[in-house]
This record gives C-alpha cells, sequence and structure tokens, in this order.
C-alpha cells in the first residue's frame, strides 16, 4: 500500500520550490503524512482497525479510549492540512512572483518594441 509522491510540476519557479522543500527531513515527513492521510490505504487501515476494536470488544461501549485516541489523531492531522495550506499557499506565492517578474519582463520588452517602431516610423516620415 504504498503512496507515491506526486511528480513535480513543470514550472521552473515551481519545481525549484518544491525541490528545495524536498531537502528539509521535517518537510518530507510532513508531505509523506499528508499524501497518506489523504489516501483510500488511510481509510481502509482506520475502517479495519475500528472494526477490530469494536468486533473483538477492546473496551465497553461507549469506547472512550477509542474516541480519545481519534480525537487526538484528528488534532494532529488537521494541523497536517494547516502545514499543507501553508505549503500550497506559499508554492501559489512562488508561482505568482515568477509571473509578476515576467510581466515585468515582458513589459520592458513591449516598451523597447514600441520604442523601435516610434523610431521606425519617425525615419520612414522624414524619408517620405
Amino acid at each position: 500500500m504504498s503512496v507515491h509522491a506526486p511528480p513535480l510540476p513543470e514550472h521552473p519557479a515551481l519545481a525549484d520550490y518544491f525541490e528545495g522543500r524536498a531537502r528539509g527531513a521535517q518537510n518530507r515527513l510532513a508531505d509523506a503524512i499528508t499524501r497518506f492521510a489523504g489516501s483510500m490505504p488511510f481509510i481502509y487501515i482506520h475502517v479495519l482497525w475500528f472494526a477490530i476494536w469494536i468486533g473483538f470488544r477492546v473496551e465497553k461501549f461507549p469506547f472512550g479510549l477509542l474516541t480519545m485516541i481519534v480525537s487526538l489523531e484528528a488534532i494532529i492531522l488537521s494541523t497536517f492540512i494547516l502545514i499543507t495550506q501553508n505549503r500550497s499557499d506559499a508554492a501559489r506565492q512562488v508561482f505568482a512572483d515568477h509571473q509578476y517578474k515576467m510581466i515585468q519582463a515582458e513589459e520592458r520588452q513591449n516598451e523597447e518594441l514600441l520604442a523601435l517602431s516610434r523610431q521606425i516610423l519617425e525615419r520612414l516620415e522624414k524619408r517620405g
């Protein structure tokens, strides 16, 4: 039941961001846990775990220990969701910054092209 990492994005700025993120052990661990927690094997394990817990009567109803364990797991998983959200926000910011730089470069190129076009037009007007 292996949950594979998604491929790196094709966009260079995002690829650099995710490659840099993969260098940190804590980031890799958080990414792996989040990938696993968002997968069907995670669901299957929990269904099996609950069935065994209840079926073998590990504790009597109303399952206080199971409730506490699941509550703690929910707290931890919600933290990983926030970590993932922060990572996504950071990736969007990297992408937005890169797009802004590209737009600024295109704007400079357009201004240069307009200036060249004006110069050509002026020279053509002087000749004719």
